[in-house]
């Protein structure tokens, strides 16, 4: 493999190509953490009112924003290629950081949260699909792993220089979208040089051979077997992510409204659940998702989660269950539905539409979590917090079953020994 003009094993290419792609999973979730750390500071100084609060939360990358983008971008990487998303992907992400960073009224700022949300969208689907592509059979789920951690360290960092950051109020937040900014042009600059996928190439010649055009989402909705599929990996992603995905946005509030915390105090608290759930990411899925067995694997990590919410629910929120709420569902996170999802989405469905599958998927889950965001905050208001953990607990538990039960035979597979068992020989 050429990357940058240097030829390197297959497998070091493996990991630089996983490490270049997956800088767009650490912009993903640090845009989500950046927009929601600065809210107060933007309500404040362009006076904005709740309904235009609420709209900037559901345009977001944690919302409607991406699930847009994700639809568009898993479309048209599947039909001209993952390259043609790295091409441009990040250029319009730095588009929207660079807006957000010098917003001077409420449009302004909601293009800009729009934009950056768009291309989250676009590019996650792409990276997932790039990154199982370019990977042999025994190390898919390790750089996977590489790709989760990359996304946990976003809000880590970003959580800790929002602490850092908040004596200085909105510049300081204004700050942050510009370092995003920054990190996306080296995005951009690494990701550019990245070679097309090979299993891509080799599909796309293969159709150009038989003289026969697949149409992606005609053959992907046409299909039992994708239909299981899909239903399988949204039960999977959706439920878990209604919680993750609240919990992105409003979880501060909750320490400081219900728990009584200061704002350092609950920023802290988030920097180190990231921590953990970077930690956990790296040294539990990495290492041993394609080792371990995954049913097992997948059902620790989801008992831990619905775990946590029952300890803050139930217990009280005392330094004592908010410690033991953090290192549960922190590490719960790094081995838990998310990386399972972005290893399997990537696994049970052909190549000529895998990426395109995952953006309807991204679709579903980014647009189901807008709404959720909308109806959460009420009923927290309205039926109190262990009304609202109750609900959490609830969703967290469909997860756990539907991917216990159902969990898929995929570990030490190929790729296209995967597609031949659930498609038979015509399918790759």
């Amino acid at each position: 493999m050429i990357w940058g003009g240097i030829e390197m094993s297959e497998e070091q290419g493996s990991v630089k190509s996983t490490i270049a792609v997956s800088i767009t999973n650490f912009l993903d979730s640090g845009s989500i953490v950046a927009g929601a750390s600065g809210l107060t500071f933007w309500t404040k100084e362009l006076g904005l009112s709740s309904f235009q609060v609420g709209l900037l939360g559901a345009l977001s990358a944690n919302a409607f924003g991406s699930a847009i983008g994700a639809l568009i971008g898993g479309h048209l990487s599947d039909k001209f290629g993952r390259k043609v998303i790295y091409t441009y992907d990040m250029l319009v992400y730095m588009l929207g950081t660079a807006i957000i960073a010098f917003s001077i009224n409420f449009p302004m700022l909601l293009a800009g949260f729009l934009i950056t949300g768009i291309a989250v969208g676009a590019g996650v689907p792409a990276s997932w699909t790039y990154i199982s592509e370019t990977s042999g059979s025994t190390d898919r789920a390790k750089n996977i792993g590489i790709s989760q951690f990359a996304w946990s360290m976003g809000p880590a960092i970003i959580f800790i220089a929002g602490t850092i950051l908040a004596p200085i109020g909105l510049l300081g937040n204004r700050l942050l979208f510009i370092f995003l900014t920054i990190v996306a042009f080296i995005a951009w600059r690494l990701q550019s040089k990245l070679e097309e996928s090979q299993v891509f190439e080799e599909q796309k010649q293969a159709e150009k051979d038989s003289g026969i055009t697949s149409h992606p989402y005609k053959d992907l909705f046409s299909n039992m077997v994708n239909i299981k599929s899909l239903l399988f990996l949204i039960g999977v992603y959706m439920f878990w992510n209604l919680v993750a995905g609240a919990m992105g946005f409003f979880m501060p509030y909750v320490y400081e409204t219900v728990g009584g915390l200061t704002n350092m105090q609950a920023n802290l608290l988030q920097a180190v659940l990231w921590i953990l759930t970077a930690l956990g990411t790296y040294v539990g899925f990495a290492k041993f998702g394609d080792r371990a067995n995954h049913r097992i694997f997948y059902f620790v990590g989801a008992a831990m989660a619905a775990a946590s919410w029952i300890v803050l629910t139930y217990a009280g929120m005392n330094w004592t269950s908010l410690w033991l709420f953090v290192i549960l569902w922190g590490v719960s996170a790094g081995i838990g539905a998310q990386a399972w999802y972005a290893l399997w989405a990537t696994e049970l469905f052909p190549t000529r539409y895998r990426a395109g599958s995952q953006g309807v998927m991204f679709f579903v889950v980014r647009g189901s979590a807008g709404i959720w965001s909308i109806i959460f905050p009420t009923i927290l208001t309205s039926m109190g917090f262990k009304a609202a953990g109750t609900f959490m607990i609830a969703l967290l538990i469909v997860s756990l079953v539907i991917g216990t039960v159902w969990t898929p035979h995929t570990r030490g597979k190929s790729l296209e020994q995967i597609s031949k068992e659930r498609y038979g020989n015509d399918q790759d």
